[in-house]
């Protein structure tokens, strides 16, 4: 298959795929002449096992060293995403009737306890903590848990505004001096939260647009906002390398 075709198979953008290819994640089997990627029935299983890890929230570096482990077993793999998935489907259950016991308590028809109130909702841990507490050592991961904790509204505000700034430029080109200005000051911001290299950044930005929950959030901002600022990022990054 062209990668033209397996973006509209999957749901993910051509430039996905490309940056998939270039950061050695998923290479096509086979490459034309003319310059065409060609995707096997192998290259299609090891992205469904991408684009699973991606559901759990797992970073493109972390997967490509879980996927191309000598240790790798694609079948016990699929049985771990199958449990997390149900867990996760579990949870949204329980949410779900929270949220409709309160409606029916809302209107009168029904009378909650207390504690029903906050069924489903458990945000003690996070699930993906102890992964990054392997991969970074614990000392990383306090000194990122304790800036988040340390911020306050403020943070939100200013967050808000460069959304909205990004928003209001976001059909000038991406390589421009003014979109790379923008960008620079969001990609400052983000260090707020953590050390991020400018690949990393590259990364986030794909983010934006493969998690349609990304997407959905930073376009409220403006529609296309988040392919914008993916573009830009992506501009960025390859003009910060080392």
């Amino acid at each position: 298959m062209k990668v033209k075709e397996v973006a509209d198979l999957v749901g993910v953008s051509v430039r996905t795929l490309h940056h998939y290819d270039e950061i050695g994640l998923l290479i096509p089997d086979e490459t034309t002449e003319s310059g065409y990627r060609l995707y096997s029935n192998e290259n299609l299983e090891l992205l469904q096992q991408i684009l699973f890890f991606k559901e759990l929230g797992f970073s493109l570096q972390t997967i490509k060293e879980i996927v191309y482990s000598p240790t790798f077993d694609r079948q016990e793999a699929l049985q771990m995403h199958h449990q997390t998935l149900v867990e996760k489907r579990n949870r949204l259950d329980k949410l779900i009737q929270t949220v409709e016991k309160t409606i029916q308590h809302n209107k009168g028809e029904i009378q909650m306890m207390t504690e029903e109130r906050f069924e489903g909702f458990d945000f003690r841990s996070n699930p993906y903590e102890q992964e990054a507490r392997e991969r970074w050592g614990d000392e990383a991961v306090n000194r990122s848990n304790q800036k988040v904790a340390q911020m306050g509204p403020e943070i939100q505000k200013e967050m808000n505004d460069l959304y909205l700034h990004l928003a209001s430029i976001r059909h000038v080109s991406p390589d421009s001096e003014k979109a790379q200005s923008a960008i620079a000051k969001w990609y400052d911001m983000l260090q707020s939260f953590g050390d991020y290299t400018p690949e990393a950044f590259r990364s986030l930005g794909e983010m934006y647009v493969s998690d349609q929950r990304f997407t959905k959030s930073i376009d409220r901002f403006g529609e296309g906002l988040a392919m914008f600022m993916r573009d830009a990022m992506g501009v960025y990054a390859d003009r910060h390398q080392k």
